[in-house]
């Protein structure tokens, strides 16, 4: 796997966080273009590695910065395989454990904190909890990934996550594509 100019490439998705609406919501990306667990013959499968995610969010009005008057917070994750769809704050009800680093199929993740929500009473926080590398990316080989979101606290505002993935397409040998497999199962 080359991390390198002729390798990587760009793909993105966002989503729209609704207004003073509680819940969970998500934008699905299909890979299906660019993965192939399948080796046949003397080819080999192909997945997505997926070496580093820069998430931004930002006020839908205008795509400005946050307003540190913000009294939302919420936990954003790109799910391997998710299969969710694209669906509006508040529609899907999200697994307790799918933002855990125990999840085998979260990619990405960070919370964001408002500057006036309860848990934090100074600027606007990120926190990153997980996120691939350059020397480890995460490697899908599932025809979709997913951005999800949950409110911990819902956002005054229309509010867009977006995330930039830096990825290449890797050929995987049947022992990692196998083990790949077993571990991205839903």
């Amino acid at each position: 796997m080359a991390y390198d100019l002729k390798s990587v490439f760009y793909l993105d998705t966002s989503a729209e966080i609704a207004a003073t609406t509680a819940g969970a919501g998500s934008a699905q990306l299909d890979l299906s273009a660019y993965i192939d667990p399948i080796a046949r013959g003397r080819t080999k499968g192909t997945g997505l590695a997926i070496y580093k995610a820069h998430f931004v969010m930002s006020q839908a009005s205008n795509a400005e910065p946050i307003d540190d008057g913000n009294t939302g917070s919420a936990r954003v994750g790109l799910v391997a395989g998710a299969g969710t769809g694209d669906n509006a704050t508040g529609v899907i009800a999200l697994n307790s454990d799918i933002f855990n680093a125990t999840n085998n199929l979260l990619v990405a993740s960070y919370d964001f904190y408002g500057g006036k929500t309860a848990d934090n009473t100074s600027a606007i926080m990120y926190n990153d909890l997980i996120m691939p590398s350059e020397k480890v990316p995460y490697v899908i080989v599932r025809d979709n990934v997913c951005l999800l979101y949950d409110l911990g606290e819902q956002m005054p505002t229309a509010h867009t996550i977006s995330v930039r993935l830096e990825c290449a397409q890797v050929t995987l040998d049947q022992a990692t594509l196998n083990q790949l497999l077993r571990t991205q199962t839903v």
